[in-house]
């Protein structure tokens, strides 16, 4: 198994770790047919998800009209409410993810989760999945400012424990916490990328799990 210097690995949830598409697109569409809107195609949900929910209902009514006469607030609530009745309907893992996660508690590596997801959200979410055991910790939206800023990623550092720390994301939501906090950082080109992967500001940019392990091992 190829060694790598981390004590702790950092991911994203939404894109990173998990496929959450399915579950978000439906929760936002609601949202939309509340109000008359359009539906948004799953294939442009994609581009819409990245920076928490505020920001993708945005994206969604500037792509739909406009948000001139919404009461913004009640529809993220709207959005909110039935994500979570409906949170692990269509959601699924991303090829190699449970492989990996056994890979690094295999070498002893303290893995934990920061995502802008709201924080009851990340742990029904994982709760319904069976994955709270896996990680030392799960910080979520409203408990630090949002990504890009870095408080979550060193709340995260001290939470497990200490020593080196790298984190892997999917938007420059996450690569630009990463770099503020002094961390490694490696973007899934996989994920719901909002520039190319490449230019996302990663150290390092993988297409699949299977080379994880190896590009920690190189940073």
């Amino acid at each position: 198994m190829t060694p790598h210097r981390f004590t702790t690995v950092g991911f994203d949830l939404d894109g990173t770790l998990l496929d959450t598409s399915g579950d978000l697109g439906a929760a936002l569409n609601h949202a939309l047919e509340t109000v008359g809107r359009p539906a948004v195609p799953g294939a442009e949900v994609y581009r819409l998800i990245g920076g928490g929910s505020a920001l993708m209902l945005r994206r969604a009514l500037a792509l739909t009209g406009g948000d001139q006469g919404i009461d913004f607030a009640a529809l993220r609530q709207v959005l909110l409410a039935h994500y979570e009745a409906n949170i692990a309907r269509h959601t699924t893992f991303y090829p190699g993810t449970e492989a990996m996660l056994d890979a690094l508690a295999a070498q002893g590596t303290r893995i934990a989760v920061v995502t802008n997801k709201p924080q009851h959200l990340a742990d029904a979410l994982f709760a319904q999945l069976g994955l709270t055991p896996r990680f030392a910790c799960v910080i979520g939206g409203g408990r630090y400012p949002l990504k890009p800023d870095p408080a979550a990623l060193h709340a995260m550092a001290q939470a497990c424990g200490g020593g080196a720390a790298a984190f892997v994301g999917d938007t420059t939501f996450d690569t630009r916490a990463a770099r503020a906090a002094a961390t490694p950082s490696v973007a899934v080109s996989f994920g719901f990328c909002d520039a190319p992967p490449h230019a996302l500001g990663a150290d390092a940019v993988i297409d699949h799990f299977d080379e994880l392990i190896p590009a920690l091992a190189r940073l």
